[in-house]
């Protein structure tokens, strides 16, 4: 006889993504020889950092993995502490609890929900986008506003909504004739929206956004991502 793969019986598909995070945990946690259901309740910050990073490149199906300032930005997600370095991170355990139990600070869902949203919004539609870099994604909006802040009129970037599951939002920067400035989110696009009009398409629309942050024009990033019969209409 022969352990199997972990299996969760679900009897409705909004328990889908909980069941997710738990055949995840078991696969990436449990021990080869364990006694039947027996994980880990907690596991090092790091081994959690390799698992969020095999899933998601194999679910968007990209080479384009997470990098070390994604993982910073999740560890002051699912710790809520926006105090600690990267390396104070790097020693931490993550439970199961924070992982996927507890309700993430001023919202309605928890830290696994809402990045199993990302994955599958990216999947669906951002994939082309991701893979080419266009996205940083992973990042709060405070430093988004620390990144903006000094850069000139129309410079902006993309980032995944805290606030909505399966989100993707544009800040930019609107600076006056007085000197004054100050970051814009663009409310979320979600995946039904991006299946309207594509991620490349509404950026083009919109008038106000010249550089993808630092100083890509928006044409040069995003041209090859443009629909063409929209380019040839010009």
């Amino acid at each position: 006889q022969v352990l199997s793969l972990p299996i969760v019986v679900i009897v409705h598909g909004n328990q889908d993504n909980n069941a997710k995070a738990t055949v995840l945990w078991d696969n990436a946690f449990s021990e080869i020889d364990r006694v039947p259901f027996v994980v880990a309740e907690r596991v090092p910050w790091e081994k959690m950092c390799d698992t969020l990073n095999l899933k998601f490149m194999a679910e968007v199906q990209t080479t384009k993995g997470l990098l070390k300032e994604h993982y910073f930005f999740l560890a002051q997600k699912i710790f809520n502490d926006h105090s600690a370095s990267l390396e104070d991170f790097q020693s931490r355990s993550v439970s199961w609890a924070q992982f996927n139990k507890e309700i993430l600070p001023g919202r309605g869902f928890t830290f696994w929900q809402w990045f199993d949203g990302v994955l599958d919004l990216t999947k669906r539609c951002l994939k082309s986008y991701w893979s080419d870099r266009l996205i940083i994604g992973f990042i709060s909006k405070q430093y988004v506003c620390k990144l903006l802040s000094t850069e000139p009129d129309g410079t902006f970037l993309l980032r995944f909504s805290d606030s909505e599951i399966g989100g993707v939002t544009i800040a930019h920067i609107i600076r006056g004739k007085d000197g004054s400035s100050q970051v814009e989110n663009i409310q979320p696009f979600s995946a039904k929206d991006l299946s309207i009009r594509s991620l490349g398409d509404r950026i083009r629309d919109l008038g106000q956004l010249r550089n993808l942050y630092p100083n890509t024009p928006k044409d040069q990033a995003f041209g090859s991502h443009y629909n063409s019969e929209w380019v040839g209409a010009e």
